[in-house]
């Protein structure tokens, strides 16, 4: 069987600890705001108020189960809610393909709102996200939900709660969940019905998408190309969205490499 495994396990210390299964429990440190790293992006416990989120996950799994690791594109948007954390305070919020729950619970930190925190429920993922989301309660500022999101399910199937919870969010998050064909069809598919709820309860979403552009050579190109992410932008070249390159000149609060490779979107409505 193939596996795949994150890269960031290799590039920082997160002092893993094997539980009885197959998973580890790892540390993700995190500095408060109105602190600064230093020059090497370094989290000095000497100096600054230091969290950790802590989360059970996987360090190795199938494709179809990566939602059980974290992946940089997940930190990338917990640094985003912490460096807007006063526009986003009240906010409600909700993640698509959640995985283990870090984003979501990185916004909850500062959140006095609701974070609605959804997945698929593939290798019982939901149930390690309750447990995440119960391990880290004392950070919380606001609710955590969490509920399924097949994207794959027609719409028509989508429980009463779920509907409640896209109709009540303002804010829609989504870190690595554009990783293949048929996944990145159904996440537009995804996108277009959120949009259309939010015309049809005159409630705006904004949708940030962040993503780490994974660069092959191919020889029908004869150049690196990112296929994933070029794929997802002609995919929705026609769509009625404004799409914002985000700057990703804002602090960064969680120990991981923010290489150059990883892109944060904003989409909206235009319709």
């Amino acid at each position: 069987m193939y596996t795949v495994s994150s890269e960031i396990y290799k590039e920082v210390d997160y002092e893993q600890v094997r539980t009885k299964g197959n998973n580890v429990i790892s540390k993700f440190k995190f500095h408060y705001p109105g602190v600064v790293v230093d020059n090497d992006g370094d989290l000095d416990v000497r100096q600054h108020r230091v969290g950790v989120i802590e989360l059970e996950h996987s360090t190795a799994t199938e494709l179809k189960l990566v939602g059980l690791q974290v992946w940089r594109g997940a930190l990338l948007l917990a640094d985003y809610m912490f460096a807007n954390r006063d526009e986003l305070k009240t906010k409600t919020i909700m993640e698509l393909g959640a995985g283990m729950g870090l984003t979501s619970i990185a916004a909850a930190i500062h959140n006095s709102g609701k974070t609605y925190c959804t997945d698929v429920d593939l290798g019982c993922i939901l149930q390690l996200i309750r447990s995440n989301v119960k391990r880290n309660a004392a950070l919380l500022s606001g609710e955590i939900k969490v509920l399924e999101y097949d994207f794959l399910r027609n719409p028509s199937e989508y429980s009463s709660e779920l509907i409640s919870a896209i109709d009540d969010s303002d804010v829609v998050l989504a870190a690595d969940v554009i990783y293949d064909d048929t996944l990145t069809d159904a996440f537009i598919a995804v996108i277009d019905q959120i949009f259309a709820r939010g015309v049809q309860t005159s409630r705006a979403k904004s949708i940030y998408v962040a993503l780490e552009k994974r660069y092959v050579f191919t020889l029908e190109d004869c150049n690196s190309v990112a296929p994933m992410y070029e794929y997802f932008l002609k995919q929705t070249s026609k769509k009625p969205w404004f799409f914002e390159n985000v700057p990703l000149d804002f602090p960064q609060f969680f120990a991981y490499d923010r290489c150059k490779q990883l892109v944060l979107i904003r989409i909206t409505n235009r319709a």
